[in-house]
């Protein structure tokens, strides 16, 4: 079984409970993330890994947004949300490793809460770039490798579990990936011990 089938899986059997867990994580730790990331957002936008689509509220009007996501019983409550905000989107069922899109396809690209997950979060920020247009902005927020010692030895703890069994990270770190790629980081915030970064980030010209 190929590793996005296994996420597949995965997420199609959590998607009914994943808002009620979300709602708690999200209280304690995200402070205002979503929007944060969400109102910089222009234009053609994407949202990889949009998941049930907790981020539609946040979004500008004047947007047009396109959302992918691997688990099409999560995309089906995406679509119930969509709906119900009267928001128009184009959902898509695909990966973040194969982002069916040409080059330079959207002026702003966002994921959030979801890298930690994805099995090559490398090759995902790199397709995120690839449909970037020149000048586009990435938008992305997760969980990373903590700022303390401490932190990062409970992490290392936590992956012995959660890595074998649902394919989440705690100890990535995307601006790396974002860094490498050659984009410009033109914001980036750490909080709550250095366990949540968000950043917005631009290609060049």
């Amino acid at each position: 079984m190929s590793s996005d089938e296994s996420q597949r899986r995965h997420w199609d059997r959590h998607a009914r409970t994943y808002d009620r867990q979300m709602s708690f994580v999200e209280r304690r730790f995200l402070r205002d993330t979503r929007a944060w990331v969400c109102r910089q957002a222009t234009g053609d936008t994407l949202e990889v890994a949009i998941g049930t689509g907790r981020n539609l509220p946040y979004y500008p009007e004047n947007i047009r947004l396109t959302g992918i996501e691997l688990s099409p019983v999560m995309l089906d409550i995406a679509r119930q949300r969509a709906t119900a905000l009267e928001r128009d989107v184009d959902l898509r069922l695909g990966t973040a490793h194969h982002l069916d899109f040409p080059d330079a396809t959207f002026d702003t690209v966002v994921c959030t809460l979801s890298l930690c997950a994805i099995p090559d979060d490398q090759r995902a920020v790199a397709e995120m770039v690839r449909v970037l247009r020149p000048g586009g902005l990435l938008l992305l927020a997760d969980h990373v490798i903590g700022a303390t010692r401490p932190v990062r030895a409970l992490q290392r703890l936590i992956e012995v579990i959660s890595v074998p069994t649902a394919g989440e990270h705690f100890r990535r770190r995307p601006i790396r990936h974002v860094q490498a790629a050659g984009l410009t980081i033109e914001q980036e915030q750490r909080f709550a011990r250095g366990v949540i970064e968000r950043l917005s980030a631009r290609k060049p010209a």
